[in-house]
């Protein structure tokens, strides 16, 4: 069965958990654009099309989903709080991230770096990590305090291991799964452990769902590394093959540089287009096409669906059988998506 063939099928296993949530997801939204105002002209509109253009809000789903079990309706406010504080989070984690990639679209729409100064950029991005604080505050509570923290302190590990050790093509896939926990799983898994928190579930369910949420935030994770090598412009709002161009080996590279002889002609071209040593735009689209056609997409889809499975594992025990299908077609849904 081809990747395709088995995304398709996922599509048509999964009900509408996105509708059955609309309501309280808008209220997630009302609350990050009461608190995402910039004052200054020049960048309140950019940050407003910014923050709306959010996708499909899985992180504060996430949250809200781990709490629905439990004291959901009795906490709802701070539950939406915190989702919403965790929307900031992520917003604030992606301006930061485009900055260092100098990336200049993000879902098809310019980025605030490709329009503002890189310092008034970080310094929005600055502003927002301080108002996903504020609201995480606002929950009275320590221990989601503490968790978004941590959270925080992941998401700059990850990206530094992106940084540091993202370009080495002989690297271990423990090394690419830390760096994605870090820069991604971290904010899933966290955003479930505050919704299962706030919702005051036994501390079993606790580590469950923060489980739960690592397993789909890797899952999500390994699919973007998939799609940006076999998606384009129209679908993913870049260019296919973005994180190779900028030198940043994910996946289905490492799996693909694991089946050649180091050394050989397709080893060295591979190194020649990863570190930025050729400007031929063929010889690109040649390692591109390899990786495509050498078995690396499959396998790279099969560890996606392995963290599914795993994630849904972890939430067999949840005491709501809605939720629990609920939360289980969530993690079919990395599988499924376009962009």
């Amino acid at each position: 069965m081809t990747v395709s063939t088995r995304i398709q099928r996922v599509a048509l296993q999964r009900p509408d958990v996105f509708g059955i949530m609309r309501e309280d997801l808008e209220r997630v939204d009302a609350r990050v654009l009461q608190v995402a105002q910039v004052e200054f002209p020049e960048a309140s509109s950019l940050v407003k099309d910014i923050v709306q253009a959010g996708g499909k809000r899985l992180r504060p789903l996430v949250l809200l989903l781990s709490g629905r079990s439990f004291e959901y309706e009795a906490e709802f406010d701070r539950l939406v709080t915190a989702a919403a504080g965790v929307e900031l989070l992520h917003t604030a984690s992606l301006i930061h991230d485009d900055t260092v990639d100098r990336s200049a679209l993000r879902r098809g729409k310019p980025t605030l770096n490709s329009v503002l100064s890189a310092g008034a950029t970080i310094l929005i991005g600055d502003y927002l990590f301080a108002q996903s604080a504020m609201l995480a505050a606002a929950t009275e509570s320590v221990r989601v305090v503490a968790i978004f923290a941590s959270t925080l302190g992941d998401i700059c590990d990850g990206q530094l291991r992106e940084m540091f050790y993202g370009h080495i093509l002989n690297q271990p896939q423990s090394d690419y799964e830390a760096r994605i926990y870090g820069k991604t799983a971290s904010l899933f898994a966290g955003a479930a452990e505050m919704g299962a928190v706030l919702g005051k579930a036994p501390d079993d369910q606790i580590v469950a769902l923060r489980q739960f949420g690592s397993d789909v935030g890797m899952a999500f994770q390994v699919v973007d590394d998939l799609l940006d090598l076999t998606g384009g412009t129209k679908d993913l709002g870049k260019p296919a093959g973005n994180d190779l161009r900028q030198g940043t080996i994910t996946i289905p590279t490492l799996y693909y540089a694991a089946s050649l002889t180091e050394g050989s002609t397709e080893w060295t071209r591979l190194k020649r287009v990863a570190s930025g040593d050729t400007s031929d735009g063929t010889e690109f689209d040649v390692v591109v096409s390899a990786i495509r056609a050498s078995g690396a997409i499959e396998q790279t889809f099969a560890l996606a669906e392995s963290f599914v499975t795993s994630a849904k594992m972890r939430i067999a025990s949840l005491p709501d059988s809605e939720t629990r299908e609920l939360l289980s077609e969530l993690a079919d849904f990395s599988l499924s998506r376009l962009s």
